[in-house]
């Protein structure tokens, strides 16, 4: 038994199959947890046993949705007045939680796998990190649901705005809390008697927050029909997208799957976060990029960063290399919603030769990122962070 149990553990990476038991008698007959991963790095080391041992991340991250939409629309409160509000809330989560690339919510059962070994990763605590991750889409989901709203917007995710859907309007801003107040049930019900569930808690409302504040700095540096490009600075810039996206994006889910793994140390979450702000800004100007160059029909969404005076990388970095007549140009025309003037705008960066330059940005900004992760991860996976940045480098939505 021996000799088998130290073969199973030392097996190749390439494939692996363990079968973990009670006791040796019982490993006849015992569930069978089936722990699997490719060359590739694409891990699906379940944790689980029967046919969702074969299941994929991406498949049992999927699975786990339709659970939790069960548990919250029809477990959770059992009043028959609530009947019609929690309807609401079954087509409000199914509409807006799944869509998206949910890199956000897979980076925390992909991180807890490189964080944990394999005998650590069982059936509950897999589960607990997908539901975790899941928490995370909703966050996500709530911001989106309001900043369509705040922006104006029309497209998410290649369908309407949930606001702009009929019979909506602004009572998408209810729909939103109903999103964010899902986050902390299912962490109640779910992680309550964790010896992590405090951390998370307290992660998740500083993050939010953290988002709250960077949204504010959004609105007040480009407000609606007010253009002042001389708030435009790259300070400001860098200072939005770490406080509006990268913590949210990129620390909030290594950092849950860290303190599920009992990492607790400052240090380290510390030095996890110098690496992924510096992802996230990389993230976000990506994102300000696609917005302008990106396909609709790929990126599921119009872009309107001209239209809505947005304070993106490409204006920012746009005014500080052009002309004083380019820039006279770009006042007249940016923040404004007529085909013309944003057709104007583009054929100034185009004459700025901003694709060139954003390609330039992100080559250098990924080679930045292979040596912060050197720096700063001597005591955490190097994969934890690599992985991550292999989803967002060069993407195209």
């Amino acid at each position: 038994m021996r000799r088998l149990l130290s073969w199973v553990f030392n097996a190749p990476k390439v494939i692996r199959t363990v079968w973990l038991s009670v006791s040796p008698l019982q490993l006849k007959n015992s569930p069978r947890f089936l722990c699997t991963s490719s060359m590739q790095g694409d891990s699906i080391c379940n944790g689980t046993h029967g046919k969702k041992a074969l299941l994929s991340d991406p498949q049992l991250f999927e699975e786990r949705f339709e659970e939790l939409v069960t548990e919250l629309t029809e477990r959770d409160l059992a009043d028959p007045v609530l009947t019609d509000a929690l309807n609401r809330l079954r087509e409000v989560l199914v509409y807006n939680a799944p869509g998206g690339k949910r890199n956000r919510g897979l980076s925390v059962i992909g991180s807890l796998r490189e964080l944990l070994p394999p005998p650590g990763l069982t059936q509950d605590t897999v589960q607990r990190a997908l539901l975790v991750g899941w928490c995370i889409e909703l966050l996500q989901a709530f911001f989106l649901v309001a900043d369509d709203i705040m922006d104006g917007s029309v497209t998410r995710r290649g369908q309407p705005c949930w606001y702009k859907r009929d019979g909506i309007g602004l009572d998408a801003i209810n729909d939103s809390f109903l999103l964010e107040g899902s986050i902390y049930r299912l962490l109640r019900r779910h992680c309550r008697d964790q010896p992590y569930y405090v951390h998370l808690l307290e992660l998740f409302n500083e993050t939010s927050f953290q988002t709250e504040l960077g949204q504010a700095l959004d609105l007040m540096t480009a407000p609606p029909g007010h253009v002042d490009l001389s708030r435009f600075t790259m300070e400001r810039y860098q200072a939005i997208v770490k406080y509006k996206t990268a913590f949210y994006s990129f620390y909030l889910p290594v950092a849950a799957a860290m303190y599920m793994a009992g990492i607790n140390d400052e240090e380290e979450h510390n030095n996890a976060k110098h690496i992924l702000l510096e992802m996230g800004e990389f993230f976000q100007i990506q994102d300000d990029y696609l917005d302008c160059y990106g396909d609709p029909s790929v990126t599921g969404k119009i872009g309107t960063d001209i239209q809505d005076n947005k304070c993106s990388w490409l204006v920012v970095r746009a005014l500080e290399i052009m002309t004083p007549e380019q820039r006279a140009e770009l006042e007249a025309c940016y923040g404004r919603s007529d085909g013309a003037s944003v057709d104007k705008v583009k054929a100034l960066y185009n004459t700025l030769q901003m694709p060139s330059l954003y390609r330039t940005y992100e080559e250098e900004s990924y080679q930045r990122l292979q040596k912060l992760i050197a720096c700063h991860a001597q005591n955490l996976p190097h994969s934890v962070f690599l992985n991550f940045a292999k989803k967002i480098y060069k993407r195209n939505k």
